[in-house]
């Protein structure tokens, strides 16, 4: 990574050491839980719990590097991933539902997260990776208030489902580098029936073009590693090409033709998804191929594509 290259939270970290602001608006917003587009009400800082089931603390389910991202995120080295359970959307095909659905992890405090991000940075990640973050931005925030004080400078990158407050991501701007969000589907049908937020496409519309008019399109150092930017990922599901055109479509007029998007080709069933037609089947061939050629057609130029569909 170039010298040159300063994580934005650090910039922010020059006006407001300690993220003064930042932390007090997220409290508030977590008194009468207003963190995610669900507006709770409930009062995290006591430990109530919502629809999360998450009170004041995060859940941790796992700190690693992993190899398994985009190339760009992944790299050579990983990306310092940290996973948090439980999740504002419980997908019923959710190929992780024993982090979120039944939130297999610990309780950790602010101080103890921090150092985990800091031991991912000494062992050469290229970045940390906050997986499922939308319902604990306070704990992450204050993780990340410790972690900068004691010497964090590699990007920051929100990975969420998309299911994101326009109000939490006007404040995550000022630290987040990379945003690497699922746009799942633009079926309200589809949200309605396989998650608990029947709003889901218009919220996810709307956060994936705050999220680019804030980083812009994914920006690669030397070595052909994210340093800023957006990258999408969406899943192709059975049945549901046409959902994925649509996807595609958004992304091409509504975010930008050079959005970075990778599109995904490994949906399994899943949880309950194993007695929920047609999502009790796997992806066939002609499925993803068509997908795969819509966004060629569509002039998507940087839309990563699956083995063994990479060369369509």
């Amino acid at each position: 990574m170039p010298d040159a290259f300063e994580p934005i939270y650090l910039k922010t970290w020059a006006r407001d050491p300690h993220f003064s602001r930042l932390l007090a608006e997220l409290s508030d917003r977590s008194r009468e839980c207003r963190l995610c587009p669900h507006r709770c009400g409930v009062n995290r800082l006591d430990g109530q719990t919502g629809r999360c089931r998450t009170g004041r603390q995060a859940v941790v389910s796992s700190l690693q590097p992993h190899f398994g991202e985009e190339q760009p995120i992944s790299g050579l080295r990983g990306s310092g991933t940290v996973f948090f359970a439980h999740c504002n959307l419980y997908c019923v095909f959710c190929q992780n539902a024993d982090i979120s659905h039944e939130g297999k992890g610990y309780q950790i405090p602010c101080e103890v997260l921090a150092d985990g991000m800091l031991d991912l940075q000494r062992r050469g990640c290229h970045n940390i990776n906050l997986v499922t973050p939308s319902h604990v931005l306070l704990p992450v925030v204050e993780a990340l208030a410790v972690a900068v004080e004691k010497g964090l400078r590699i990007p920051l990158v929100y990975n969420t489902s998309g299911y994101d407050a326009p109000e939490s991501l006007e404040l995550l701007h000022s630290l987040v580098d990379i945003y690497m969000p699922d746009l799942k589907f633009l079926s309200e049908d589809l949200a309605r029936q396989w998650t608990i937020a029947p709003d889901y496409p218009a919220i996810a519309r709307r956060a994936l073009e705050s999220m680019q008019t804030a980083v812009g399109d994914l920006r690669l150092d030397g070595a052909g590693i994210a340093t800023r930017g957006l990258l999408v990922r969406h899943l192709v599901m059975p049945g549901q090409t046409d959902d994925s055109k649509e996807v595609l479509r958004f992304l091409a007029e509504k975010i930008s033709p050079n959005v970075y998007v990778n599109l995904m080709s490994q949906y399994r069933p899943a949880w309950t998804a194993t007695r929920t037609p047609p999502l009790d089947r796997g992806l066939t061939r002609a499925e993803y191929a068509g997908v795969a050629r819509f966004a060629r057609e569509l002039g998507l130029g940087r839309a990563e594509f699956q083995w063994p569909w990479r060369d369509w």
